[in-house]
């Protein structure tokens, strides 16, 4: 039979989600040579070859990839293990790490925190890190977090072996606008009738691609006129009449005076939160308890999205 390693399968594993030995070498604290050696004794025990040189790069064989598709399904089964084992051992009341987006964290993770401490048995210590939608799988994938909460926009394919994903809310976005704007109060306010303004969004990442979603799908394409990462920068500028801005309903703790708030009805904008873990990790009881105080508080908030 086979030899199978499992922490050269995980290097493998990693180059693909990397693409360069480099890369890998920097996501496992190892030397690139260290990561190549690995490689090429996983290739020989196989009896196959896993790289093949393209250019400066290499890139995974069909057989390397024939290779971590049974490998995943090993890696979910030893996740499971793992979690299943750790409920074994401290029930639900074990330590689960979430990593959160910014708007996640005082929307859903402290009440979720706050159901789980009102119970009448110790729920799990959750362990808050704040990360960016797209960051939160790179720690997830990694191991430095157990739960993630993230954006659907930038959620793997729910086919990636990797993951379980739960949706839990559409979070709908409003428009901000100055107090003192020429539209502030016009019924029916929808997209289109904003396609002139100059608007205010993320320079990159994922708010400057669900603005631009946004207004697209409203036949227009918005113009930048400022870039800001945090809600209160955005806000503050709207209210100094410098443009206007989709703002998530999650965040509306960030709102300020001179700022009107319109609910665009007819374009009903959204974006859409999930909660993922690696797979199997959901088998484990602390995981599990967490994922369904999230779901509560989801569903908590849900009339307020509709």
């Amino acid at each position: 039979m086979t030899e199978w390693d499992i922490r050269k399968l995980r290097i493998l594993r990693v180059l693909s989600e990397h693409g360069t030995v480099t890369a890998t070498a920097e996501a496992l604290l190892m030397t690139p040579s260290a990561v190549s050696q690995q490689l090429s004794n996983l290739a020989k025990q196989l009896g196959v070859p896993l790289l093949e040189a393209q250019g400066r790069r290499v890139r995974l064989t069909d057989a390397a990839h024939l290779v971590l598709r049974h490998a995943e399904a090993v890696f979910a089964q030893l996740e499971r293990a793992d979690a299943e084992l750790t409920g074994y051992l401290r029930g639900d009341a074990g330590e689960v790490r979430v990593g959160a987006f910014s708007t996640a964290v005082p929307a859903l993770v402290v009440p979720a925190v706050r159901l789980l401490r009102a119970g009448d048995r110790p729920g799990p210590f959750v362990r808050v890190r704040e990360a960016e939608a797209a960051e939160a799988y790179e720690l997830l994938s990694a191991g430095d977090v157990d739960l993630a909460l993230s954006l659907a926009a930038h959620a793997p394919t729910p086919r990636d072996p990797r993951f379980t994903l739960r949706p839990l809310l559409a979070d709908p976005l409003d428009v901000a606008l100055p107090a003192g704007h020429r539209l502030a109060g016009t019924p029916g306010l929808c997209l289109a009738d904003l396609s002139g303004e100059p608007w205010i969004f993320g320079g990159s990442g994922p708010w400057s691609e669900i603005t631009t979603a946004a207004c697209e799908a409203a036949g227009f394409v918005p113009e930048q006129a400022h870039s800001a990462a945090g809600w209160a920068a955005i806000l503050a500028m709207v209210q100094a009449g410098m443009g206007i801005a989709l703002i998530p309903r999650m965040a509306s703790g960030e709102r300020s005076e001179g700022v009107v708030m319109r609910v665009l009805e007819a374009d009903r904008p959204r974006r859409h939160v999930v909660a993922a873990v690696r797979q199997g990790a959901e088998a484990g009881p602390a995981v599990a308890r967490v994922l369904e105080a999230f779901t509560e508080v989801a569903a908590s908030r849900s009339p307020l999205f509709s």
